[in-house]
């Protein structure tokens, strides 16, 4: 029988809106009449479990009344601890966007506790999180991706990518810490000057008139593409789809201006999901992934890739048809139905150790 457990906040910039991602997770299961357990993960790190009918408001402030602490033990047999005791689950659904909680950290706790989790593995969450790498994968493969360079004041950096720039943060998601500056001097600022870059920032091209447009995949029963979403920007506002846009006005994302489906000539639709299938198999996406595409003049550009999105783009299928309710139970079902990852002692069988001389002498 299947017990998930709806993990949603994280000490992440994207902590408020993984909260509403994981609260209409859990709320869902519910409603299905599934025997939910709802995870808190605080902006201080620490892990509570709450009540998985609460509404958002009820975070506004921190942790909510009646939480209950637990602890998130990454040994074998562990896991989330109530009172010393391991709650009982059989899936982690994953709802938490951004750094630690899609960059491969949590993932990699979950590892070594032994716990099935929906998203990507650690490898694959890592790469969709660091632009750098990502884009260089990408564009080994041959896939038309968005020129993107490492910040830094060598010269050597900005060959080939003519300003105006938009700067990135080098880990983080799709749409906080962006911004369109007119020269070097800006970007390098921005590496002492934003929180969000500490860990480095990204250089691309300002792609004047491009237009964003967004694609969803699943992989369970079977690999399958959404409709192709084109947001609409607030005209004069913002030169690039925004965190603003996407996630505050119109009421959320789901409430977001919107072409859905977009209006696209067969050619570009057709390079689009191609493209999506070759980035999900890359990548190595599991469960549901969004894949942003940037066009302009008939040439499509791969910009980047969401593993955990918002809403876990559950407004995007509408061709073919999922409810959010079919869409996780899928999840769930193809998580459980995957093997915990296990690692193995093979060939450390003290041989070394036995033949090696004392340590004193390894020191040179």
């Amino acid at each position: 029988m299947s017990k998930p457990a709806v993990v949603f906040g994280g000490p992440s910039p994207e902590h408020d809106i993984s909260i509403l991602t994981g609260l209409q997770a859990a709320r869902t299961l519910v409603d299905a009449g599934v025997e939910v357990s709802a995870v808190y993960w605080a902006k201080t790190g620490r892990w509570y479990a709450v009540d998985p009918t609460l509404e958002a408001v009820a975070f506004a402030g921190g942790v909510p009344d009646r939480a209950k602490e637990l602890r998130l033990v990454a040994e074998p047999g562990e896991g989330f601890l109530l009172r010393k005791r391991p709650l009982d689950v059989s899936v982690v659904v994953n709802c938490c966007h951004g750094a630690p909680g899609e960059d491969g950290s949590l993932q990699s706790a979950l590892d070594l506790a032994g716990l099935r989790y929906t998203g990507p593995d650690a490898a694959g969450s890592n790469l969709g999180m660091d632009k750098l790498a990502f884009g260089a994968v990408m564009s080994a493969d041959g896939l038309h991706s968005v020129p993107r360079r490492l910040v830094t004041a060598d010269d050597e950096t900005w060959v080939g990518i003519d300003a105006p720039y938009i700067v990135k943060p080098r880990f983080g998601g799709s749409s906080i810490g962006i911004e369109v500056v007119s020269d070097r001097r800006t970007a390098l600022d921005l590496l002492n000057r934003s929180p969000h870059m500490r860990r480095g920032a990204v250089v691309e091209p300002f792609l004047e008139g491009c237009r964003d447009y967004l694609v969803a995949v699943r992989t369970y029963p079977e690999l399958q593409l959404s409709a192709i979403e084109a947001p609409l920007r607030d005209a004069g506002t913002a030169h690039i789809y925004n965190y603003a846009q996407k996630y505050l006005s119109g009421g959320g994302l789901e409430g977001s201006a919107r072409e859905l489906p977009a209006q696209l000539a067969p050619e570009i639709e057709k390079s689009i999901r191609h493209a999506a299938v070759q980035v999900a198999r890359l990548v190595g996406v599991r469960s549901v992934a969004r894949i942003d595409f940037l066009v302009r003049d008939g040439e499509v550009w791969l910009n980047e890739i969401n593993t955990i999105p918002g809403s876990l783009a559950a407004y995007l299928w509408i061709d073919p048809p999922v409810s959010r309710r079919q869409l996780l139970l899928d999840m769930i079902a193809e998580a459980e139905g995957g093997t915990p990852r296990s690692f193995t002692t093979t060939g450390a069988d003290g041989t070394a150790l036995r033949e090696a001389a004392s340590i004193a002498s390894k020191l040179g």
